[in-house]
């Protein structure tokens, strides 16, 4: 499934709408203003949080939690210390850990199950700033890969925040 991800342009937080492939409006991604450390509330049309993200304060490097029903589900941190690429990880409970690397900077990076793409996030599809397609594989978790690439929007774009 295509998703189109737009972050908001005029807001107080780090704010997006999310369509599906036909262009409709799916989910939206609420970024809480006024708060000493990123809070971003992920919801369906109904205003229904979805997932919670959350920065980590006290940690090695940009780290965030995404939350659901109240549970851990993901710790999605950048890698600090790598060669030639960037690198985050997304850790998910059990063995089947979620790496995204390629070109950061300009929204080009696929997300990995060991060797297995389980989705690809591009900004080259669209002209507009802020704009991109994060196209997720067939019964994978798209909210948590949504959430996932907001996260990273987030640390890698940091001087684009308002």
């Amino acid at each position: 499934m295509r998703y189109v991800m737009k972050q908001k342009l005029f807001s107080w937080g780090d704010d997006f709408h999310i369509k599906n492939e036909a262009g409709e409006n799916v989910f939206f991604v609420d970024g809480k203003v006024f708060s000493v450390r990123k809070h971003l509330s992920f919801q369906d049309l109904q205003g229904n949080e979805l997932a919670f993200i959350r920065q980590k304060l006290l940690s090695w490097g940009p780290t965030y939690e995404i939350h659901r029903n109240g549970q851990l589900c993901a710790v999605v941190k950048k890698e600090l210390f790598t060669l030639f690429k960037c690198r985050f990880m997304v850790d998910v409970p059990g063995p089947d850990d979620i790496e995204a690397t390629g070109d950061f900077l300009d929204h080009e990076y696929t997300f990995r199950v060991g060797d297995r793409p389980i989705a690809q996030v591009s900004k080259k599809w669209f002209s507009l700033t802020d704009t991109y397609g994060v196209d997720i594989a067939e019964n994978e978790d798209a909210v948590l890969l949504l959430a996932s690439t907001v996260v990273i929007d987030m640390v890698c774009h940091e001087d684009k925040q308002r």
